[in-house]
């Protein structure tokens, strides 16, 4: 796999299972476990775990846990955990409080940090551990994970964590949940998981205001959305959902994993950053390892992902990789894996493997690109143009009308299971509440590899509204293939602690986070810009009134204006990588 020679340890053990094993955690409820267990004595050339009582320590293993909202009983999950207690660990597989066999009342993420503490002081008190436990999950699964780790567990050893959620508000700062977080929370409601292809989620989506778009429009009350609803800044309601501020706090080596169309990929990036930067010690922070593919939230099924494939290489044993990790910290194993540089990405367009040393990479250039027309870029027939050259004093800016009523549809799956992905946006690009700025054709291979973000000078007509941005690779036929996009809510342009109103037609300065990419924009390919209002369903439509989010059900045109003269340069800042003679 990518040049490096891979763990190729054989299965040694039968495997043996215990279902529904109750764990109890401090507050008397108890917790359902399945616990898969090596079937056989430890290798005696095994060292971890050796103590004085030589008898003792062949049947006790370092352990792997995992704790789910998603139910502990799927065929992959049994795969999993047999892959790894097969190779000498024991694999706890937990339902999170108040899922599937576990006691309690399941309100997300609110007792998983606690839980998780005591769930690991129990494992590694267990006859068939050694004393040493790794924390191994994704999405739902990897956030308790960082809830955990700020307790600082004593026999915590280390974690893998892939496609792992942000602290509130960083994916979807627009103080209200995604609508299509509602398809989740529906999912998880209750003990088992809900069918969400019976219903009709666009339908679900278009509903208004959003405080009954649980009862009203799917047919059940969900607690936490409307919880969540009822705190539209970042107050004390959410701060033990918090855990990217507190990197400082954390000391264990962390395996972060993502791909570049996860859609909760930002958090990715970030944590490895915040972890190599503000770990407790100096040991964590150079304890970090940052994998980041061609993937989806369910990473590395397929090298496909719609019309784009990237090739033979995009999946890769992960197991395999993530066995080396664990060996090395829960075994003492030395599998070679800590003497590799520790980031290694997918860059697409080039469809090649690469080591790095640091994430941002330490040779970006970064590089202003341009907001440019003659006042006409509305569509992709307009005449905007995105280019490196600073705009002269009397350009003229770009108008739209942003209607709530016909939001510019965002690309995607109607459930929340995977969020977007390289779409074509050329059809949408024919709006003209779409102003879209291109390149010419690039004479050169261009890469872009690292966080984009968008500098935007822009008006409205409203108190608040909003300003989506896009980056996209279009090919020499047209296919505009979306690479990474985001938001601002003009309310919470100054912070998501509090909201400030636009004055209706003054010029404001918005920043746009556009998360990360790795791209080899080929010779003959264009750079795009979209700018808009909306992105429906990824984000709620801004009703324009500057009223109630929650409860508003009528929304106003809003009148925007987009400025890229000298003295307001709207521009997208690109993370350009010079070119090297052993380049992609």
């Amino acid at each position: 796999m990518m040049g490096v020679t891979m763990s190729d340890r054989r299965p040694e053990y039968e495997v043996r299972v215990e279902y529904d094993v109750r764990v109890p955690m401090r507050d008397g409820i108890t917790l359902s476990a399945d616990v898969y267990r090596p079937a056989g004595p430890a290798p005696a050339t095994a060292t971890a775990g050796e103590t004085g009582d030589a008898g003792a320590a062949a049947n006790r293993f370092p352990a792997i846990l995992l704790r789910t909202p998603y139910l502990k009983v799927s065929k992959e999950q049994h795969e999993l955990a047999t892959y790894f207690a097969s190779r000498g660990y024991a694999v706890v597989w937990m339902d999170v409080r108040g899922r599937g066999d576990s006691e309690g009342v399941f309100v997300p993420y609110r007792h998983d940090g606690v839980d998780g503490y005591d769930a690991i002081e129990w494992v590694a008190a267990q006859p068939w551990c050694d004393g040493n436990v790794g924390t191994l999950g994704g999405s739902y699964l990897g956030r308790i994970q960082w809830l955990t780790a700020l307790l600082r567990p004593p026999h915590l050893k280390c974690m893998v964590v892939l496609v792992t959620p942000s602290d509130p508000f960083v994916e979807v700062p627009t103080g209200v949940p995604s609508p299509m977080h509602l398809c989740w929370a529906h999912m998880t409601s209750g003990r088992v998981m809900q069918n969400v292809d019976s219903v009709d989620w666009m339908k679900v989506y278009r509903h208004l205001p959003l405080a009954t778009m649980d009862e009203q429009a799917l047919g059940r009350t969900i607690p936490s959305w409307r919880e969540d609803l009822a705190h539209p800044t970042l107050d004390a309601y959410w701060q033990p959902l918090r855990y990217q501020h507190r990197f400082h706090d954390i000391d264990v080596p962390v395996l972060h994993i993502s791909g570049w169309y996860d859609d909760e990929q930002i958090g990715t990036p970030l944590n490895f950053a915040g972890m190599t930067r503000h770990a407790r010690t100096e040991r964590a922070r150079r304890s970090q390892k940052l994998l980041m593919g061609p993937w989806g939230h369910q990473v590395n099924r397929t090298s496909r992902l719609g019309d784009v494939d990237f090739g033979p290489s995009a999946v890769i044993d992960l197991r395999a990789y993530q066995l080396r990790w664990l060996d090395y910290w829960l075994k003492g194993i030395d599998t070679g894996i800590m003497d590799e540089p520790p980031v290694r990405i997918f860059v697409m367009g080039a469809n090649t493997w690469r080591d790095e040393g640091e994430w941002p990479l330490a040779r970006t250039v970064w590089t202003r690109y341009y907001l440019r027309s003659g006042g006409h870029a509305n569509s992709r027939f307009g005449d905007g143009l995105l280019s490196p050259v600073l705009p002269g004093p009397g350009e003229p800016p770009d108008h739209y009308d942003y209607d709530p009523a016909h939001p510019v549809p965002f690309i995607t799956e109607p459930t929340s299971s995977q969020i977007g992905g390289p779409d074509d946006y050329s059809a949408i690009e024919r709006r003209d509440d779409v102003l879209v700025y291109t390149t010419p054709p690039l004479e050169e291979d261009l890469e872009v590899t690292g966080p984009v973000s968008v500098e935007l000078y822009a008006s409205s007509s409203a108190r608040d509204t909003d300003f989506t941005a896009k980056l996209l690779d279009v090919w020499p036929h047209g296919f505009a293939q979306r690479l990474c996009d985001g938001i601002v809510r003009a309310r919470y342009r100054e912070g998501m602690e509090r909201q400030v109103f636009m004055e209706p037609g003054q010029v404001y300065r918005f920043t746009i986070d556009l998360w990360n990419t790795s791209i080899v924009f080929r010779k003959g390919h264009r750079i795009r810009l979209e700018i808009a209002s909306s992105a429906f369903p990824k984000y709620d439509r801004n009703l324009n009134t500057g009223g109630d989010m929650v409860t508003e059900t009528e929304g106003v045109v809003a009148h925007q204006t987009v400025y890229h003269d000298a003295a307001r340069p709207s521009c997208v800042i690109l993370p350009v990588i010079p070119r090297t003679g052993d380049g992609p």
